[in-house]
Parts: structure tokens; sequence; C-alpha cells
């Protein structure tokens, strides 16, 4: 791959050192989150200023293209997992449709008494116990989302189930509860000392957070989920049609 800038060509340099990166991002010797020479080698071969060169590479970070770590250096950015609004399928599922092999790097079942929020959605009392997963998960690389997810008594999960297996297929298969229908609010926060250890990010790093209210066939609550996710590994599309 030519590499080097015509400094004879009235296109502006940064320009051009843009146009050079954005093909070395796709070079396989860089793709998946490999770093690219560092700013002075780079600036040297071009020979332009590190000036120039920030310029560009500032643009392709803007666009979230690469990735620059202080004190670190300047990576390719992974590609982001997706996750659509329609055809709404559980998180194994999502993965499994996308060709993408998922690890989990925790996994947790406890019996907790629901906070006010929990209680109220399953329109029990908070001295009720309910079945509380949690799980750390993602590729192979790195976990990129934490659930917690809460179940109503009435499912019936005891907390012996095989975890590891599709959700709900777990609930569809043994206990006979249909999921139908999931609600959704996505917003986006700060992580705290807690999800920033999991997702092994800085405390204060941009997460985005899906709650999702998942009810049975005869629109009766069954699940309160939480998923925290990276902001630099997902991308929720909502996809609308107007009729």
């Amino acid at each position: 791959m030519n590499f080097s800038i015509d400094h004879k060509n009235p296109l502006p340099l940064h320009i051009q050192a843009e146009n050079l990166i954005r093909n070395l991002i796709k070079d396989p010797q860089y793709a998946g989150g490999k770093f690219l020479p560092n700013e002075i080698q780079l600036a040297k071969q071009l020979a332009i200023s590190r000036s120039t060169l920030r310029h560009a590479l500032n643009k392709l970070v803007y666009e979230g293209l690469l990735v620059r770590k202080k004190g670190v250096g300047t990576k390719v950015a992974e590609p982001a997992i997706s996750s659509k609004s329609k055809n709404w399928l559980s998180f194994t599922q999502e993965m499994q449709a996308r060709g993408i092999a998922i690890k989990n790097f925790e996994l947790h079942v406890t019996w907790v008494n629901p906070d006010d929020n929990v209680a109220n959605f399953f329109e029990i009392n908070t001295a009720k116990k309910v079945l509380k997963l949690e799980r750390l998960r993602g590729k192979q690389e790195g976990p990129f989302v934490y659930f917690i997810s809460y179940f109503h008594p009435r499912v019936g999960l005891t907390g012996e189930e095989d975890f590891k297996r599709p959700l709900y297929d777990i609930l569809e298969k043994e206990q006979h509860v249909v999921a139908t229908l999931s609600k959704e609010e996505i917003s986006a926060k700060a992580a705290d000392k807690f999800i920033a250890s999991k997702l092994e990010v800085e405390p204060g790093s941009p997460i985005l957070l899906r709650k999702r209210f998942v009810y049975d066939q005869g629109d009766r609550p069954i699940e309160y989920n939480l998923g925290y996710y990276r902001a630099d590994s997902f991308v929720y599309t909502v996809e609308s049609r107007r009729e």
C-alpha cells in the first residue's frame, strides 16, 4: 500500500493524511483494535508536522474509527455490537444471529428482596424475595455488557437452571412461560466504580443503560432487566417505517 503524501497536490495535507489513515484502518494488519504507529513515526513517514497529523487523527477519532488512549497510543476501533429494536430476541440469540461468539465472564444467582422499582413493576411486596441473575458477558477480548435480571416469583425459576443457555428458551421449555412483549428505555450515564470495574473502563466513562421490561402472553410482568453496555462497543439501532 502506497503510504505517502504528495506535497505538490493542492489537496490540503491533513485531508491527504486522513485519506491515507482511512485506508490504513482497513488493512488486516491494523483491524480489530490494533495500535497504529505512534504519531512521531507517522508524521516523520509522511513528512508532515504532528499538528497536521493530529488534525487528521482527531477527525477519525470523532467519527469513531479510531480510539485514542492517553499515554498509550491510537488504535483502530473495533466494530460496535449492534442491537435492533425490531424482531426482539434474547441477547444470546442476537449475538448468534450476527455470528458473534459470546463469553460469560461472570454468572451469579441469588434470592433478594426487590427494591421499590422492581417490586412496583412486579406488583408485589418488597418482603417477597425474587431471583436475581447477574451476568458479565462479552467477546473473547473482554466484557462489554453487565446484565442484572430480576424474575417474578410466579415464573417458577429455582436458581438451579443452566443460565449459560438462552434465557427465554429456559423460560419457555422448562417453565412454559413465553416472553412476548419487551418495553425498553435507553439512556446514557457515567459509569460508577462498580460498573466501571465490571466493564473494565474508568469511573465516569460513558456507558449505555438499557432497561428492559418483559411480559408474557397475558401481558403479565416476568422480568425486570438492566443492561450496562460499554459505549464504545455497542450501538442500538431503531428501525421505523412510516405507514
